[in-house]
């Protein structure tokens, strides 16, 4: 998956375009994964990609007492509010009758075990260009997580966006799976960075504007809005110098990722919080470098 996606022609062509690649990936991309050697799985490298990929932050609801990953997080869009689901290994309200093959269709192609849609405040767009090895290996840890019978909590939107086949007709207009194709101009520790950014931490579901569908606008790419998760400004993380990053240094921004401390000693609050604490500050200095080189080669972007 290349991306940010360049061009804004969306017609007939894409969109057959699309089905096509859906359906490849579903037949045979997802029978070949769940037969492969990286079927087996690593729990142990699981957990680490759980923590990049933001698990905990999105699946346990913010208040004391919650079930780790039992869903229930409110995430209030301009759609409505979306509820996040219990990922445990629970059989009857989690993912416990799952296989890989399942874990893979829902991040690769944003769909159910039944074929249904998700909707695409789940970030399958960003999860789908995980790598098949990480894929068996967030699998393999999840499998073995403590399992909790927490019913998942119908979402309340507007309508008419409650209609999951919109979410198919969405996907059809904006969705483009893929897997990540490192750029062979660039060097280890930025294509790192690039995935770990792009796909596996998501890092754009949040810092790009959207438009009225919910569709990120790719040509503003990490430029922030004022309309990110709870209707709250998300912060512009491009290197334009005055409104994003661009007065950051490499190690100011590794610093941020690690303990959410801020050049001007601030610290972050509201949902980057949650991400720092059960995310990026899990992750190796290696990691967090990447992803400082990543964004510090992006282009400049002015705030929303």
């Amino acid at each position: 998956m290349r991306y940010p996606r360049k061009g804004k022609g969306r017609g007939l062509r894409r969109v057959r375009s699309n089905l096509a690649r859906v359906a490849a990936l579903s037949v045979i991309g997802l029978v070949v994964l769940a037969r492969s050697a990286a079927a087996q799985g690593d729990a142990t490298k699981g957990e680490y990609l759980f923590r990049a990929a933001g698990c905990y932050a999105c699946h346990t609801r913010p208040v004391s007492g919650a079930r780790p990953l039992a869903g229930g997080r409110a995430f209030e869009t301009p759609f409505g509010t979306f509820y996040s689901p219990n990922i445990t290994p629970d059989p009857d309200h989690g993912i416990g009758r799952w296989g890989l093959a399942d874990f893979a269709r829902a991040l690769r192609l944003g769909e159910a075990p039944d074929g249904s849609h998700y909707f695409p405040a789940f970030p399958f767009t960003s999860y789908s260009g995980m790598r098949d090895r990480d894929l068996a290996d967030l699998w393999a840890y999840l499998k073995g997580v403590d399992p909790f019978p927490e019913p998942n909590r119908e979402h309340e939107l507007n309508f008419p966006f409650g209609f999951r086949f919109l979410a198919g007709l969405w996907k059809w207009l904006f969705f483009e799976p893929g897997s990540f194709e490192p750029d062979p101009a660039r060097d280890v520790l930025w294509n790192r960075g690039a995935y770990l950014t792009r796909h596996l931490s998501h890092c754009g579901e949040c810092h790009t504007p959207r438009n009225l569908l919910g569709a990120l606008q790719d040509d503003r790419y990490l430029a922030g809005t004022l309309k990110g998760p709870d209707g709250k400004k998300v912060p512009n993380i491009t290197p334009h110098s005055g409104d994003g990053i661009g007065d950051w240094s490499e190690s100011d921004i590794t610093f941020f990722l690690q303990l959410g401390v801020l050049p001007d000693g601030d610290v972050a609050g509201g949902a980057m919080e949650d991400v720092i604490r059960e995310g990026t500050g899990h992750l190796t200095d290696q990691d967090r470098k990447a992803i400082a080189v990543y964004l510090k080669s992006l282009p400049e972007h002015p705030g929303p």
